[in-house]
């Protein structure tokens, strides 16, 4: 068994996934902006994550934009039949690099059809669903006018399946009420931890939570302990971070993004860190602190 597989497996719409995947996001430039320093390195990194057992990559075309989707498709395709490559649509890139909301029904339906050319695919895996209310946490607004547009394009054979991305768990419902969610992906982490609620609500009804920023918002004094415990366990604090989130629950599913072959070695063998009881509680102390 490669260190990959000891993450486990759990339900993506109508496949099973190693819990452990990877993603696209810092393949682009600076600021997820304009290509890549090394982009036969970006390459390499790709090739390297699916050589490793990784199954569940996770991109957006406004990465870059189109960059990384580029980059997927030179380095991966034709695909492996069992990858599954989930993408999501809500945003869009200014000229300056600023991240813009684009969430109407024709906004919607470009980004499907750029996200289709540029990875090289007659149908998405999976398409995320943005949602953009406040830029910086997810806030009440209605999610069915874009739902409905995704369905739509879900009717026509374009989209496999749906998930949602920055939402509130009244927001999940209420898309659920119009389509099959098959995931959500929200902020969170050893101390960022809004959706402990929300993921076992998931986790109940067999829906993927995946969590991206693995060591998004912590303070100071949380890193340096984090770090502290990392270096007495001779592990960096990223693995430490994703073996938490791997034990945390069955139903998370990981995404953590690099450009560097070393590091993807390093956030893979995550997966095969045990965490015992005492380690754990260290960790959730962290969390409180």
């Amino acid at each position: 068994m490669s260190s990959i597989d000891k993450s486990g497996t759990f339900r993506l719409g109508d496949r099973s996934v190693k819990r452990l995947g990877y993603g696209a996001m810092q393949l682009a430039g600076p600021g997820v902006f304009g290509p890549p320093k090394d982009r036969a390195q970006a390459v390499a990194v790709l090739r390297a994550a699916v050589a490793a057992g990784v199954d569940h990559i996770d991109t957006s075309d406004f990465y870059g934009p189109h960059v990384t989707n580029e980059i997927i498709r030179e380095a991966l395709h034709p695909y492996p039949a069992d990858l599954t490559i989930v993408t999501k649509v809500g945003g869009k890139r200014g000229s300056d690099g600023s991240w813009l909301r684009a969430d109407a029904p024709d906004e919607l339906r470009s980004a499907v059809h750029d996200n289709l050319r540029n990875l090289g695919l007659d149908v998405l895996d999976v398409v995320n669903m943005r949602f953009m209310f406040d830029p910086h946490h997810p806030a009440e607004g209605p999610v069915e006018p874009q739902i409905e547009v995704l369905a739509e394009l879900q009717r026509q054979g374009l989209i496999r399946h749906i998930g949602v991305s920055h939402v509130t768990s009244a927001q999940v419902r209420a898309a659920r009420r119009i389509v099959d969610v098959v995931c959500v992906q929200n902020h969170y982490n050893l101390v960022h931890r809004d959706d402990d609620a929300l993921i076992d609500e998931l986790a109940a009804e067999g829906i993927a939570y995946v969590p991206y920023f693995p060591l998004g918002g912590f303070s100071p004094l949380q890193s340096d302990t984090l770090n502290a415990l990392a270096g007495r366990r001779g592990v960096t604090p990223m693995q430490l971070a994703l073996a938490w989130l791997l034990r945390r629950s069955p139903n998370i599913l990981l995404i953590p993004g690099t450009s560097s072959l070393g590091h993807l070695e390093e956030n893979l063998a995550a997966a095969a860190i045990e965490l015992d009881d005492a380690t754990l509680n260290e960790l959730d102390a962290i969390g409180r602190a």
